[in-house]
């Protein structure tokens, strides 16, 4: 799996390519999770259009990801979900953790419309 990283508006879109599978991979998006974190980005949209296949490990990088951004006040959408790929996500109950939009402008757009819930108003 590689990524890439461009900013835009409010948002910062991070474009998965590849097999997503955990391991060494699922290192790096971690810091670059953190070090997005420690600059002040904390809405993320990850896209998944070039993703080819996402096991369980994969799975678990998104959480993690979408963990440490709520937990800092912001929030991960996905963009772009394939059927394979909402069909995993439908399986482990995770669609109704996870949101997501057809494409990456509607994602990005969606911080506009519905902002992330400070976690202290959350619970």
């Amino acid at each position: 799996m590689n990524f890439s990283i461009e900013e835009r508006y409010n948002a910062v879109v991070i474009t998965l390519k590849g097999n997503v599978m955990g391991g060494p991979d699922g290192v790096k998006l971690h810091e670059k999770i953190h070090e997005l974190i420690r600059e002040g980005k904390k809405n993320v949209v990850v896209d998944l259009s070039k993703v080819k296949f996402m096991n369980s490990s994969g799975l678990g990088m998104l959480i993690s990801a979408l963990t440490s951004l709520r937990n800092a006040g912001g929030d991960l959408r996905l963009a772009n979900v394939a059927d394979r790929i909402q069909s995993l996500l439908m399986i482990t109950k995770l669609i109704t953790v996870f949101k997501h939009y057809d494409s990456v402008e509607e994602a990005v757009k969606s911080f506009e419309t519905d902002p992330p819930v400070p976690v202290e108003q959350a619970t």
